[in-house]
């Protein structure tokens, strides 16, 4: 259930986002985030992880704990990605954005998943949700 939640406000933020092109700033700082997260799970540092969630993901997954399961049950390319890369990134609205991340999955398997990220008030990025969608070809 709460997967789904997830899921459907990544999907509605990507159905309603904006086509043009984040600034580089928000690009890079998006990319960043994810960067830092992908590495703490590949290092199983689940404090560190967790740290790059928005406060909507705190508040249906309130310890570190609960969102790693969620993590490791459900999105198994983004907790162990055998490699990854930067794809599109789109500003949803002034402090939101869309990043697109190529990933190898740790069994071989293509995917896209997309982030989206919301700027906080002390105006560093969280991650407010990733959808994943299988992929046959990752080149860009």
């Amino acid at each position: 259930m709460k997967n789904i939640i997830i899921l459907s406000l990544a999907i509605t933020l990507m159905t309603t986002a904006n086509p043009a092109s984040g600034g580089e700033a928000d690009a890079d700082a998006a990319q960043t985030i994810i960067d830092r997260q992908l590495r703490a799970f590949l290092s199983d540092d689940v404090a560190t992880a967790y740290s790059f969630a928005a406060p909507n993901i705190k508040r249906i997954f309130p310890t570190a704990d609960n969102f790693m399961a969620m993590v490791k049950q459900g999105y198994k390319p983004v907790h162990r990605p055998r490699q990854y890369s930067f794809g599109r990134t789109r500003e949803i609205s002034p402090g939101s954005v869309a990043q697109e991340v190529l990933i190898t999955g740790p069994a071989g398997k293509n995917w896209v998943a997309v982030y989206t990220l919301q700027q906080q008030p002390n105006g560093e990025y969280r991650i407010t949700g990733v959808s994943l969608k299988a992929s046959g070809d990752l080149s860009t």
